[in-house]
């Protein structure tokens, strides 16, 4: 697939590309390398079954952009979701919605984070995107602090209900 981008970041660089269907285990593979994805993660579906219906309907919809960061290597270094909302309110804005960002415990601390929300708030302008939202566990305190330095505000109070 071709790359969206380049970040370089000190002596190395990483390509962002859509990710295909045989990135699948490693984006698992990241979103459970931490304590509250090992809870919720794979452990039910080592098949990756379920994780594959959500890829072909994510992959299939011109709304949807699923990112892997990789390392010069070729290894899976970090992910993140794209979703691009239409929506009538605040005068018919469209907005960008950034979910399931995760950087492989390896490459953690070195930018890699920043660089992918910089290069996803880029895209969304580009894309005519008047808004850039995400939503982050209340446990995750220090990814809090991450969003707040690159300028996100906690201006509302999110909801959920399992079903």
């Amino acid at each position: 697939m071709g790359q969206l981008a380049v970040l370089p970041l000190g002596p190395g660089r990483f390509a962002v590309r859509r990710a295909t269907a045989d990135d699948l285990p490693a984006i698992v593979g990241l979103l459970a390398d931490d304590e509250l994805g090992a809870t919720r993660e794979a452990g039910t579906d080592p098949d990756l079954a379920s994780y594959r219906t959500a890829f072909a309907a994510i992959d299939g919809d011109p709304g949807q952009l699923l990112l892997v960061a990789t390392a010069e290597d070729g290894q899976a270094a970090a992910t993140m979701q794209l979703t691009f909302i239409p929506g009538l309110a605040r005068q018919g804005a469209l907005r960008a919605q950034i979910e399931a960002v995760r950087v492989g415990a390896g490459y953690r601390s070195q930018g890699l984070g920043e660089a992918m929300i910089t290069w996803a708030i880029a895209e969304a302008r580009r894309r005519g995107c008047r808004m850039v939202q995400l939503t982050s566990d209340k446990r995750r305190a220090d990814a809090h602090r991450f969003y707040q330095r690159l300028g996100f505000s906690a201006t509302h109070e999110g909801f959920k209900l399992p079903l």
